[in-house]
């Protein structure tokens, strides 16, 4: 099965993705019922039942759970405490959206983190950007900003879980994936899976400058 880095370029026109990255949450989603539907909604699915499975394992109709479900009404203590009873869950875990503080990580200029990577020489800085740990999304994203200013016969090669997105800033470098040569140029990016051996094959034009976003699986 060929490797994201392998797809070639993408098609133009409009993106095949329907999810819209500016959407704003309408009013009704951030509240409470809201959130109480979605984690309804979710159990149900991750247990694989249908709406009317669970409608008729908890004593609804299957149009009182569709309006908890949307965040169209607010259940009461007996319905939670049904709806807990047929997911067999506490019913703590209907509000734990609610609950959950959303984390943000603000890193000023010059006040980002250098830090050692396996292969990191003299001349080849790695800055960590920012880093949330354990999160809600199940997801662990490490954004560096690599800068490349000194030749060297040989460059670090890296291979670890996870997909990974470079975006080049300045200079010119010449990137191993696999057993292909990427030449990037400012404006280039690559995206890859970075289970692959992968790092500068060639330094082309310095100083060099890139961002590495790195994404993988939380814990």
């Amino acid at each position: 099965m060929p490797s994201s880095a392998d797809a070639g370029p993408l098609p133009r026109g409009r993106p095949a993705f329907g999810q819209d990255p500016h959407r704003l949450r309408e009013a009704g989603e951030r509240n409470l019922e809201a959130a109480i539907g979605r984690e309804v909604r979710s159990l149900r699915r991750q247990q694989g039942m249908t709406v009317s499975d669970l409608a008729a394992a908890a004593g609804l109709s299957v149009g009182m759970l569709s309006k908890i479900e949307n965040g169209q009404t607010s259940p009461s203590l007996t319905t939670l405490q049904g709806l807990s009873h047929a997911l067999s869950v506490p019913v703590t875990a209907f509000f734990r959206s609610y609950e959950e503080r959303r984390a943000a990580q603000h890193v000023r200029a010059g006040e980002h983190l250098e830090i050692e990577r396996r292969g990191t020489r003299a001349g080849h800085q790695y800055h960590l950007l920012g880093h949330l740990g354990a999160n809600s999304s199940g997801v662990v994203v490490e954004p560096y900003l690599i800068t490349l200013t000194t030749e060297s016969d040989t460059f670090p090669t890296f291979q670890h879980e996870g997909l990974e997105l470079l975006y080049m800033l300045e200079g010119e470098v010449d990137y191993r994936h696999g057993d292909r040569i990427y030449s990037l140029k400012p404006g280039d990016s690559l995206f890859f899976d970075a289970d692959a051996p992968h790092g500068p094959e060639v330094l082309v034009r310095l100083p060099a400058r890139y961002l590495s976003v790195i994404a993988y699986p939380q814990g």
